[in-house]
């Protein structure tokens, strides 16, 4: 097993030619990830700035295990964990899962590194995605067979999927469905139409919770699962999504994309019982309709 390399600075110097030339086994990249991982830690506290000044006499740790609080706590809040799987409330602006352009930031991989530190065995699986701009609740299994079960019969196993989303325009029906069929043209761009060969169905109901005089804040809850559904079937609304400027929005007037994933309830695959999970509507959607 990989042990922890405890060190000294023997007199004033900076971080980075420290672990340098401490550590001579490792590159300046490997140094690099050390930091970006939040590894090195100064006197007991985790330092990720190469520059940062070593006084005479600082101790400094290099854990064998990356240290993924601070990113947990920036980035998501871990809801529910047990042997089989965990839930997150999500960030808007966090991925997923990894893309060509961002591997390292992602809520797969802060969550591997993070059951990995309790067992280096341990593994996730992507049950279900959030887009990155949109915060909120989110599934992970610990073992493909849960992952399976879970994904096989999703739409029996899963009881509810609610969103809330903050809509420009003063919305005044207090509930309605929208359907469509949805595809992806070859710019990978989503497009609704009515006509059934070209896409696949998708359903979207919806609740009025308050409107105002310039936005509106909705319950969603999907009865199909499509790529972008709730922001596509939001414009053909003529009500589009505050900060979706990819799906006809005019405005962003909280600085993100108002779409808020605000329950997740499901039948547990192993134990059978209904599991239940409630994330608040973000405070910055209820200024815009003042809910507070």
């Amino acid at each position: 097993m990989i042990k922890d390399i405890s060190l000294e600075a023997a007199e004033p110097t900076t971080l980075m030619p420290f672990l340098l030339g401490s550590l001579t086994n490792k590159s300046r990249d490997n140094v690099k990830s050390l930091l970006r991982n939040r590894q090195v830690l100064v006197n007991g506290e985790p330092v990720t700035q190469f520059n940062h000044e070593l006084k005479q006499g600082d101790t400094i740790v290099i854990s064998s295990a990356r240290n993924t609080s601070g990113l947990m706590a920036r980035n998501m809040r871990l809801v529910y964990e047990d042997e089989h799987l965990l839930v997150i409330d999500k960030n808007a602006g966090l991925l997923s899962m990894a893309t060509d352009n961002e591997k390292y930031l992602t809520a797969y991989n802060i969550l591997s590194t993070y059951v990995k530190n309790q067992n280096p065995s341990n593994r996730i699986f992507i049950v279900h995605r959030l887009d990155r701009d949109t915060s909120g609740l989110m599934m992970f299994a610990r073992s493909e067979q849960v992952q399976s079960i879970l994904q096989k019969d999703w739409k029996r196993n899963v009881t509810a999927r609610i969103y809330v989303t903050l809509v420009e325009g003063s919305v005044t029906e207090p509930e309605g469905v929208v359907k469509s069929y949805i595809y992806e043209s070859k710019s990978l761009m989503m497009h609704s139409t009515m006509d059934p060969r070209k896409g696949d169905l998708a359903i979207t109901r919806f609740r009025l919770l308050k409107s105002g005089s310039e936005f509106s804040l909705l319950e969603v809850t999907l009865e199909t699962g499509k790529k972008n559904q709730i922001r596509l079937h939001m414009q053909e609304k003529g009500h589009s999504i505050a900060g979706d400027k990819k799906y006809g929005a005019s405005s962003n007037p909280i600085g993100r994309l108002g779409l808020h994933a605000s329950v997740l309830a499901f039948i547990h695959p192993v134990t059978g019982k209904e599991m239940r999970f409630e994330s608040k509507v973000p405070a910055k959607f209820r200024r815009m309709v003042k809910m507070d």
